[in-house]
C-alpha cells in the first residue's frame, strides 16, 4: 500500500513509479559535495546509496486529495516501456498499479501538475500511438517558461507531449505563482529548468512542499547551497531552493527522489557541512 501523509482533510499519497541506480557517479552529479557532506547524507538517507557507492533513487509522483474529492497529481513518473525516458530511466514504470492500490482511477484525476518537463516527470502524461492524455479528465498545468523552453529541454516534447495535450484541450499554461485551492499553491522555483515549479500545501500550522527537483538528494538538505550538475541554471536553482526552504518554512518535504517520500523539515535554516 502506498505511503501517505495527512494535513487536516488533505491526504498526500506517494506513488513510486520506478527506482534504480543513477546513470553517473554521484560525485559527478554533485561535484562540490565534500566527504563530510556524503557522510552526513548517508547517515540521514542510507537507502540512497548502494553497497558500491552508487546513487539509488526512486521516481515518485504524489496524489493530493481532500476527503473523497478529485485528485491532483504532481508529476507523472518515468512512464511505460516506450516513454521518452526509456533511454536512461528504469522503465517501464508501475504508476497505474500504484494508483489502483491507492484507490485512484485515472478518471478521478482532475489536475496534473508537471513540476517541469524532464522526461522522468512526464512519462504517463501522454501514452499510446497516437499519443493521448492518460488522465482523460485532467487539466495539465505547465509553467509558461518551461513550455517556451520545451524543444530545448527535449526535441521530442512538442510532438510527444505538448501537441497531444493541446489537441485534447487539456493543456493549461500557468505563469508564476498560482492558487489552485485555498490550501494548494504553485510556486515558481526556476533553475533546474526555466519554468520549474513546486507545490505548497498549507493546513493550519503545517506546510508541505512537494519539491519536484528543487532538491534531488538529501545532500542538498545537508547543504542547500550544493548545486546539481543537471540544472539549466545552477545559481538560479540554488536561489530557488534557499528561498523555498527559508521563506515558506515547510514542515514536511515531499520529494520524488529521496529515499523516503516524506521528510520532516523543522529547521529550514539548515547549517552547512563542509
Amino acid at each position: 500500500m502506498p505511503l501517505s501523509h495527512t494535513l487536516g482533510s488533505i491526504t498526500v499519497t506517494a506513488l513510486i513509479d520506478s527506482e534504480g541506480a543513477f546513470f553517473q557517479p554521484r560525485t559527478e552529479a554533485f561535484p562540490h559535495a565534500t566527504a563530510a557532506h556524503w557522510r552526513e547524507a548517508d547517515r540521514r538517507d542510507p537507502g540512497a546509496v548502494t553497497a558500491d557507492g552508487r546513487w539509488w533513487l526512486p521516481f515518485r509522483s504524489f496524489a493530493i486529495r481532500s476527503g473523497d474529492g478529485p485528485v491532483t497529481l504532481v508529476d507523472a513518473g518515468v512512464g511505460p516501456a516506450d516513454s521518452l525516458a526509456a533511454g536512461w530511466a528504469p522503465v517501464p514504470g508501475r504508476l497505474p498499479a500504484e494508483l489502483a492500490a491507492a484507490g485512484i482511477d485515472p478518471a478521478d484525476v482532475d489536475t496534473v501538475v508537471l513540476t517541469h518537463l524532464h522526461t522522468d516527470h512526464i512519462g504517463w502524461a501522454v501514452t499510446g500511438t497516437p499519443g493521448r492524455p492518460y488522465f482523460p479528465n485532467a487539466s495539465y498545468l505547465v509553467q509558461r517558461a518551461d513550455l517556451d523552453a520545451a524543444e530545448t529541454l527535449n526535441p521530442a516534447l512538442p510532438a510527444g507531449l505538448i501537441a497531444p495535450l493541446r489537441a485534447a484541450g487539456q493543456l493549461r499554461v500557468v505563469d508564476g505563482e498560482t492558487t489552485l485551492t485555498p490550501a494548494v499553491r504553485l510556486l515558481p522555483t526556476p533553475g533546474h529548468t526555466p519554468g520549474h515549479q513546486s507545490v505548497l500545501l498549507t493546513c493550519a500550522d503545517e506546510r508541505m512542499l512537494v519539491t519536484g527537483d528543487l532538491l534531488v538528494h538529501v545532500v542538498q538538505l545537508v547543504d542547500p547551497e550544493l548545486s546539481y550538475a543537471h540544472e539549466v541554471d545552477e545559481d538560479q536553482a540554488r536561489d530557488s531552493r534557499l528561498t523555498a526552504l527559508r521563506t515558506h518554512s515547510p514542515t514536511v518535504l515531499a520529494t520524488p527522489h529521496l529515499g523516503t517520500p516524506f521528510t520532516p523539515h523543522p529547521h529550514p535554516h539548515t547549517p552547512r557541512v563542509g
